[in-house]
């Protein structure tokens, strides 16, 4: 074993270590891997467009898979240890996680009760990017034998996801919330509208008083509400003087 997990990597500061140590050699291996996971990667999209889930091919989706292997590639071949591979620790985790949400969903729709914790997934996905973004741009401040180029490198493709997937969140679970709420004010504030005195009005305007809400025999067949015979009977006439 190498690497965080061991005790071995320093979460301030892991400098860049060129040697021959099993332990380096072992870590350069595990990113080479990382990397080729991101070309499996891919075979979401290929699920996606073969399903024609068309919409699920989003903004978030092409950049994310698409800057991923390039943006992977400068790291191994560059850097293959240190202090940038915390960035992999953590995504790795988070893919588990989510690709664990997948098989679970794709068991069928009697698994669905299970899957409450979607947005959740969002939200660890964002704590991830605060967190390599934490500890990729403390290199600015203090002296750490690790390439400052790539301490941008990763810092800002954290950035750009946080955003990415922050306007995934707001769209998928807060925008919803909001015009729901949205449509129950709405039908709220109708269905306490005065409706009978609006009715009132009208039946004087019109020359007649309305008595228990009818103006003659036909309201009832046409209001479909319930009432006695004396009510339908009873008349309430206007003087024509």
């Amino acid at each position: 074993m190498s690497g965080w997990l061991t005790g071995h990597y320093s979460f301030k500061c892991q400098p860049l270590d060129r040697g021959n140590h099993p332990r380096t050699i072992r870590m350069a291996g595990v990113c080479w891997w990382y990397f080729i996971s991101k070309f499996s990667e891919f075979s979401d999209t290929f699920f996606f467009v073969m399903r024609k889930k068309q919409n699920q091919v989003s903004t978030l989706h092409v950049i994310h898979h698409g800057v991923m292997p390039m943006s992977v590639w400068f790291g191994v071949k560059f850097t293959p240890g240190g202090h940038s591979t915390f960035f992999g620790l953590l995504n790795t985790f988070v893919h588990i996680v989510m690709y664990a949400y997948y098989f679970l969903a794709a068991l069928g729709p009697h698994m669905t009760k299970y899957l409450w914790w979607k947005k959740y997934l969002t939200s660890l996905q964002l704590i991830q990017f605060v967190l390599i973004m934490v500890h990729a741009f403390q290199l600015l401040f203090i002296d750490c034998n690790f390439p400052k180029a790539f301490v941008w490198w990763i810092g800002s493709h954290a950035v750009m996801f946080f955003f990415l997937f922050r306007n995934f969140y707001k769209e998928q679970y807060v925008k919803p919330l909001k015009q729901k709420a949205k449509v129950e004010d709405s039908a709220t504030s109708n269905g306490h509208a005065p409706s009978d005195q609006n009715g009132s009005a009208n039946g004087a305007a019109n020359g007649s008083v309305k008595t228990n809400g009818y103006h003659k025999q036909s309201d009832y067949y046409v209001n479909g509400d319930s009432i006695n015979r004396p009510e339908l009977v009873q008349r309430t006439f206007k003087s024509s003087q």
